[in-house]
């Protein structure tokens, strides 16, 4: 298959500036809106039922994280999730620890039901979502899950959408097209709220870019993970890599993103008989 030049979704984004509704958790509201902006979108916050339906009405895109979610919460994200898919507008769902509780559990089915866009998830959520057991704790990551990324695919089949997994190397399905991507910094685990700030980064890409939400996929997970890469090789700590991130999103640029990018595309997804990748550089 043809390997698209991602640097044309980043100039997408910056052209456009999309008006991207978060409706994120309290820990990652100030991190996520700083991401976003540096990387070029428009970010807005709401979260009340008696508004949020309505902005989602104006907005280009929707980004949904369930981590600090709430009953009134809860309700607001059924009701702008409803809106986005009466108004063909795309929306990422982020299901923090959807393994944890069976509350969370039983929001993300509703989600689900309500059509996702894009979900951008780490393995053992990705695991949970796909009705496989999984070891996940909280927001971590089981890095040693067999089969992740047949769940994903699976996951990415049962509900006609993008899955993004992402960890140390990030995995992205259509169900039909895979890819990899390599980068980050070994310091991204210790910031946190930096997942959350991705799902929302990938609601502005796929808004942008809303006819091929794999490709717009792959172009923001490797936007950040070329930035990280570049981040951690001048951080000295978590706390300079938070502000050094900042900057190396400000400073992407589509022609570093096209081509310094490590990723591939994969024609079967891991452990699979015969699978194969074409490498990028």
């Amino acid at each position: 298959m043809s390997h698209p030049a991602l640097g044309r979704y980043l100039d997408a984004l910056r052209d456009q500036t999309p008006l991207v509704h978060c409706m994120t958790n309290f820990v990652a509201m100030n991190s996520t809106a700083n991401l976003m902006l540096a990387i070029g979108a428009s970010p807005a916050m709401l979260h009340a039922q008696e508004e949020a339906p309505a902005f989602t009405e104006l907005a280009q895109a929707l980004s949904i994280n369930i981590g600090t979610i709430s009953p009134p919460w809860a309700e607001s994200m059924l009701a702008c999730a409803e809106v986005a898919g009466l108004h063909s507008t795309p929306w990422v769902l982020d299901p923090v620890a959807v393994g944890a509780t069976r509350y969370r559990q039983t929001l993300c089915e509703a989600l689900l039901a309500r059509a996702p866009w894009v979900i951008r998830a780490n393995v053992s959520e990705v695991l949970a979502l796909a009705g496989l057991e999984s070891k996940g704790r909280g927001v971590d990551a089981d890095p040693a899950a067999q089969n992740a990324e047949h769940a994903a695919v699976t996951l990415a089949r049962q509900q006609g959408c993008v899955v993004a997994m992402t960890g140390e190397r990030d995995f992205v399905t259509d169900g039909a097209r895979h890819a990899r991507v390599s980068g980050g910094h070994f310091l991204m685990p210790r910031v946190t709220t930096l997942g959350c700030g991705l799902s929302a980064i990938v609601a502005a890409f796929v808004a942008a870019s809303p006819d091929d939400r794999f490709e717009a996929t792959v172009a923001a997970l490797a936007s950040f993970a070329l930035a990280g890469r570049e981040a951690g090789e001048r951080a000295k700590g978590p706390g300079s890599f938070q502000v050094e991130l900042l900057d190396a999103l400000y400073r992407l640029t589509p022609d570093a993103l096209s081509n310094q990018t490590h990723w591939e595309v994969v024609a079967q997804p891991s452990g699979a008989a015969g699978s194969d990748a074409g490498a990028q550089p």
